[in-house]
C-alpha cells in the first residue's frame, strides 16, 4: 500500500468515526476533508472543488425550493389530508393511502420534509379514528424511505450515483429508471405493514390506545403541570410595576414562569401574551406556571408585592379560545440541538413560553431553562393560537404537533396552490420528456414557483438544507482520491479474490449488504459517494454493464429501515409513535432482507449484465 492511499484510507476512517459520533457536524467534517485532500497533495485544488460544479448538487438545492413551495401553498398537506379522508374508518386503507401519499410526494421532494408534514396529519387521523399512533408512524417513515427508490430526484444518493456513472462515461439513469423497482418495493411495503402493524403496539403503549384527540388537559397532565398554575395580582406598590419580564428574571430567581397577562382595558379584561418586552402595570393579573408546586413562595410574594389566587380551573381551560398549548418536536438536523431553553429565546423571538420538556416519553422536572436539548426532545409551548400557528412556518428547526383541527390547514400562500401544482407539473414533465437536462428542469420549476409567488426569496434560501449540500460537495472528492491513489482498485481486487468465480448476482448481494450496513453508521449520501465508484469499478472488473451494480447501491442506500438513528425520517417518528429501538430491529431487518431479495431478482432483469 502506497503512502497516499494509506493517507486517504486513514482520512476516510477518521471521517466515518466523526460521522458516527456526529461531533463535529457532518458538514463540518466534509469541509475538513475538502481541505485535507488538496493540502496533502493527493488532489489538486480544482479536483477537490469539483463537487461545487456537480449538476446533482444544483438539482438537490432546487428540489428543496420546489418542496418548500408545495408546503407554503398547502399542496403537500391537502394531498395527504384528502387521501387519508377517503380511507374512512378502515385502518388497512389508512396504511395504504398514507404510504401512497407519502411515497408519491417523497418522490419529488425531500422525504424528511414530507414525513414532517404528515406527522400532525397522522396524529389527527389517529385521534379521530381511535387508532394508536404506533400503528401508522412506522408505515409513515417506511414510505418516506421507499420514496427514495421511486425517481431519480427522490433522494440525493440517486443523483450522486447517476453523476458517478456519467463521470465514468456511461449513460446515467433517467427520471423513471428507479420507478419499476420502487413500485414493487412500495407494494411489498404496504403488504408487509398490513401484516406487521399488529406487532407495532407494545404493552406499555397499548394502554394509551383508545384515548381521544389530545386536549389541553391531556397535555397539562402528560407534562406534570397539574397544580402549578395560579394567578398573581400586581399590587399598586409592587416592585414589578414598570419593569419588563426580561428584566425581572422571575423564572430563574423564583421559579415563576409568566405565561400570560390579564389587563383591564376599556371596561373589559384582555389577555396579553407574555413576551420578554412585556411591561407590567399595577392591577395586572399574571397567569403563571410554577417550576415547583410544593415550594413555599409566601415570602417571595410579599417581596414582589403580589397576591396569589389559586385557580378553580386550569388557566388553559379558562382561556382556551385565546391561549393554547402545542408540542414542538426537535428533528435530528435542527440547529437548536445542544442549546438550552434559555438560549432558544422563544419568549422574545416567537412570543411563546416553554413550560415543559419531554425526553423519551418522560417529562423532566425542575427548572428547565439550562437543559441542553437533544434530537427527539418534545417541548410544550404556550401562547396565543396565532403565534403557535406561525411556528409552522419555521419547520426548518422544529415540527409542531397536536394543533387543533381548525389550525391544520394554515399556509402562507394557500391561494397560490394551483400555480404550485402547475410549476411542479412543468418540472416533472420536462424531466420525464428529457427536453432539457434535469438541472435546467429543476431550475425552471424554481423560477416558476417564484414568479407565481408560491415562495419568496427569503423562504427559498431558508428552505435549502445547506448541510446536506456541503456534505455532498465535501465527500465527492473522496471518490476521486480513492480512484487516483488506487483505493478503488484495491477494494475491487479484494472482491475479485473472494468472489471472483461467483455469479454477478452474488456481487449484487455483497454490494447491497455492504452499502446497507455502512448506511447504519453514516448518512446514506456519504455511503453512496463511497460505494458508487466501487460498484462501477467492480462491474468493469467482472466485465458486465455497471447499471445493475450502481442501481443496487442506490436501492441499498435508501434501505435505512433497521434502526431509529439510521435516517432522520426514522428519528422523527420515534417519539410520536412511542417506539423503542428494538421495534425498528424487529420490523426493519426482515423488510430490508425482503428488499435485498427483490433487488437481486429484479435489477438484472431491468438492467441486464450484458
Amino acid at each position: 500500500m502506497n503512502l497516499p492511499l494509506f493517507f486517504v484510507l486513514s482520512l476516510l476512517f477518521l471521517a466515518i468515526v466523526l460521522f458516527v459520533r456526529n461531533r463535529p457536524r457532518m458538514d463540518v467534517v466534509a469541509i475538513l476533508v475538502l481541505l485535507a485532500l488538496p493540502l496533502s497533495g493527493v488532489l489538486t485544488v480544482h479536483e477537490a472543488l469539483t463537487g461545487f460544479s456537480d449538476p446533482s448538487v444544483v438539482v438537490i438545492a432546487a428540489l428543496f425550493i420546489v418542496g418548500e413551495g408545495l408546503v407554503r401553498t398547502g399542496v403537500a398537506y391537502q394531498i395527504g389530508e384528502k387521501l387519508l379522508h377517503h380511507s374512512g374508518n378502515s385502518e388497512a386503507k389508512l396504511i395504504v393511502y398514507l404510504m401512497l401519499a407519502v411515497a408519491g410526494l417523497g418522490s419529488i421532494m425531500s422525504s424528511t420534509g414530507v414525513v414532517a408534514i404528515f406527522i400532525p396529519v397522522v396524529l389527527s387521523i389517529c385521534a379521530r379514528n381511535n387508532i394508536h399512533p404506533s400503528k401508522l408512524m412506522m408505515p409513515l417513515s417506511f414510505a418516506g424511505l421507499i420514496s427514495g427508490m421511486l425517481t431519480l430526484v427522490a433522494t440525493p444518493p440517486n443523483m450522486v450515483i447517476h453523476s458517478e456513472l456519467v463521470r465514468h462515461g456511461y449513460e446515467g439513469f433517467s427520471f423513471l429508471s428507479f420507478t419499476p423497482i420502487g413500485l414493487v418495493v412500495l407494494v411489498l411495503g404496504m403488504g408487509y405493514m398490513l401484516i406487521a402493524r399488529r406487532w407495532l403496539v407494545n404493552e406499555k403503549s397499548q394502554a394509551a390506545a383508545g384515548e381521544p384527540r389530545h386536549t389541553l388537559a391531556d397535555l397539562v397532565r402528560e407534562y406534570n403541570l397539574d397544580g402549578r398554575q395560579l394567578r398573581l395580582k400586581v399590587n399598586l406598590n409592587s416592585s414589578l410595576v414598570g419593569q419588563t419580564l426580561n428584566e425581572l428574571k422571575l423564572r430563574r430567581q423564583y421559579g415563576i414562569n409568566v405565561i400570560a397577562v390579564e389587563r383591564q382595558r376599556h371596561f373589559r379584561r384582555l389577555l396579553l401574551g407574555a413576551t420578554g418586552s412585556t411591561d407590567l402595570r399595577a392591577g395586572d393579573w399574571l397567569l403563571v406556571s410554577l417550576v415547583d408546586p410544593d415550594c413555599d413562595l409566601s415570602s417571595a410574594y410579599a417581596e414582589l408585592g403580589v397576591e396569589p389566587l389559586i385557580l378553580r380551573q386550569s388557566c388553559f381551560a379558562e382561556h382556551s379560545r385565546s391561549l393554547g398549548l402545542a408540542e414542538v418536536l426537535l428533528p435530528p438536523d435542527s440547529r437548536l440541538l445542544g442549546k438550552t431553553i434559555q438560549e432558544l429565546g422563544f419568549r422574545t423571538r416567537r412570543q411563546l413560553n416553554v413550560i415543559g420538556l419531554r425526553r423519551q416519553q418522560s417529562a423532566l422536572e425542575g427548572l428547565l431553562i439550562d437543559e441542553e436539548l437533544k434530537a427527539g426532545d418534545t417541548l410544550l409551548v404556550v401562547g396565543s393560537w396565532q403565534n403557535i400557528q406561525r411556528l409552522q412556518t419555521y419547520s426548518r428547526d422544529f415540527i409542531v404537533l397536536n394543533l387543533p383541527a381548525e389550525k391544520d390547514n394554515s399556509a402562507p400562500a394557500l391561494d397560490k396552490a394551483p400555480y404550485a401544482l402547475f410549476s411542479l407539473a412543468v418540472m416533472v414533465g420536462l424531466m420525464i420528456s428529457g427536453l432539457v437536462p434535469n438541472v435546467l428542469a429543476a431550475i425552471i420549476g424554481c423560477v416558476l414557483m417564484g414568479a407565481f409567488r408560491c415562495i419568496d426569496m427569503d423562504s427559498a434560501y431558508k428552505s435549502i438544507h445547506w448541510p446536506s449540500l456541503i456534505l455532498i460537495v465535501g465527500m465527492i472528492p473522496f471518490a476521486a482520491a480513492l480512484q487516483k491513489t488506487g483505493g478503488i482498485d484495491l477494494a475491487v481486487q479484494g472482491m475479485m479474490n473472494v468472489f471472483g468465480n461467483s455469479a454477478p448476482r452474488v456481487i449484487l448481494v455483497v454490494l447491497f449488504i455492504a452499502t446497507a450496513t455502512t448506511g447504519l453508521f453514516i448518512s446514506n449520501t456519504a455511503t453512496a459517494v463511497l460505494f458508487a465508484p466501487i460498484a462501477i469499478a467492480a462491474a468493469d472488473a467482472f466485465g458486465v454493464a455497471p447499471a445493475a451494480f450502481a442501481m443496487t447501491v442506490a436501492i441499498a442506500a435508501s434501505a435505512a429501515f433497521m434502526t431509529p438513528v439510521s435516517s432522520p425520517v426514522n428519528t422523527l417518528v420515534l417519539g410520536p409513535g412511542q417506539y423503542r429501538f428494538s421495534d425498528f430491529l424487529r420490523i426493519g431487518v426482515p423488510f430490508t432482507v425482503l428488499i435485498l431479495i427483490t433487488t437481486v431478482l429484479l435489477v438484472p432483469l431491468l438492467f441486464p449484465f450484458n
